[in-house]
């Protein structure tokens, strides 16, 4: 089993930045595919980005493609979301997610068997 925290989350202008992290606990990180998704008030939870074990293959959801990246240090057992030129409509709770089958697609929520608590991402206009 493993065990995920993010953080990094907080308030941001239209057109900022955030660089959200997500730690993750046990030894078998490398083997676990993650993502990122997120969940805006009232709305369902929605893909943002993810990325193969090995990192290196990553997929990325057609409203950040462009915008964000993500990437994943095996040794620190860390996986992070960069967000650029942020945008209102980019608030909301955001999750990562681990799949320690590595199955497909990356993009489906069903594919993780892991989750974190959330981290809140706030974008003013």
């Amino acid at each position: 089993q493993v065990q995920l925290v993010e953080s990094g989350g907080g308030l941001v202008q239209a057109g900022g930045s955030l660089r959200l992290s997500c730690a993750a606990s046990g030894r078998t990180f490398s083997s676990y595919a993650m993502g990122w998704f997120r969940q805006a008030p009232g709305k369902e939870r929605e893909f943002v980005a993810a990325i193969t074990r090995s990192g290196s293959s990553t997929t990325f959801g057609l409203s950040v493609k462009g915008r964000f990246t993500i990437s994943r240090d095996n040794v620190k057992n860390t996986f992070y979301l960069q967000m650029n030129s942020l945008k209102p409509e980019n608030t909301a709770v955001y999750y990562c997610a681990a799949d320690p089958l590595d199955r497909i697609p990356l993009w489906s929520p069903f594919s993780y068997d892991y989750w974190g608590q959330g981290t809140q991402g706030t974008v003013s206009s």
